[in-house]
């Protein structure tokens, strides 16, 4: 269901006046695409035992949550006030469910000493071909298992991060920079940084990396913009990982602050 602009403002309206279930519902209705869009993205990154229709589950309670506490006046729009809260409403309940186990952290360093072993002994980077075969692994396993071992690197902003002195919770959201205000130098910086992550890339993977990144397509998506299969496009972005992750690894004294 799509709504005008103009009709969805007075959907918003009636609602924060009457508080109707109806016009609730069909908010809800309207923004689910919102919701699938965000646990696909997700489950792009989530070993393959997790279900997309359980990501969407948690996050329409996300979303209900949301849709109670949204402010037009304050100028922000919907999907941009809602997305973070929906993902976090997913990561929560994963959270809780211990979705990392420690099969999937012996993966994540089970793929990091096949790709140190491979590097010592021939002198270069391998790909996800010879990756795979140092593995004893057909593409499609590797790639499932490359797959469940990005998971360790996700984690919720609503989980606790400390206690202060005087016991108030500080929390991974209380961490993040405000990103209104710029930093010249740190500007600077981050470019440099994105100019070294993307040397020696060919032009496929520069699209693959800013299609799913900055434009938050996914994999099939994005297959479907380069003519590729999804397959494909998820056998460049475990390249791309792999690489980008040697890459600042070795460098990673020069970026500390």
């Amino acid at each position: 269901m799509h709504i005008a602009q103009d009709d969805l403002r007075e959907m918003w309206e009636t609602y924060k006046r009457k508080r109707s279930v109806e016009v609730r519902n069909a908010l809800i209705e309207n923004y689910l695409p919102l919701v699938k869009a965000i646990a696909e993205r997700l489950h792009a990154r989530l070993p393959k035992e997790v279900e997309t229709q359980d990501l969407v589950s948690e996050g329409l309670f996300g979303l209900v949550e949301t849709i109670e506490a949204f402010d037009m006046e304050r100028g922000v729009s919907f999907e941009a006030f809602s997305s973070q809260r929906i993902q976090g409403a997913m990561l929560d309940k994963l959270r809780v469910l211990d979705w990392v186990p420690r099969r999937v952290r012996s993966q994540h360093h089970r793929i990091e000493n096949a790709y140190r072993q491979f590097e010592i002994q021939h002198g270069r980077l391998p790909t996800v071909e010879e990756l795979a075969e140092q593995m004893q692994l057909t593409i499609e396993e590797f790639l499932d298992l490359a797959r469940s071992a990005s998971a360790v690197s996700i984690t919720s902003l609503s989980r606790k991060y400390c206690e202060t002195e005087s016991e108030r919770a500080v929390f991974q959201i209380d961490l993040l920079k405000d990103k209104r205000t710029s930093d010249p130098s740190e500007q600077a910086q981050r470019q440099d940084i994105r100019d070294l992550v993307t040397r020696g890339m060919n032009q496929k993977e520069r699209l693959v990396t800013i299609l799913y990144y900055y434009e938050e397509m996914t994999m099939s998506e994005i297959g479907a913009v380069l003519d590729l299969s999804e397959s494909r496009v998820s056998q460049m972005h475990a390249s791309i990982l792999m690489r980008v992750q040697k890459l600042l690894r070795d460098r990673q004294v020069e970026f500390v602050v």
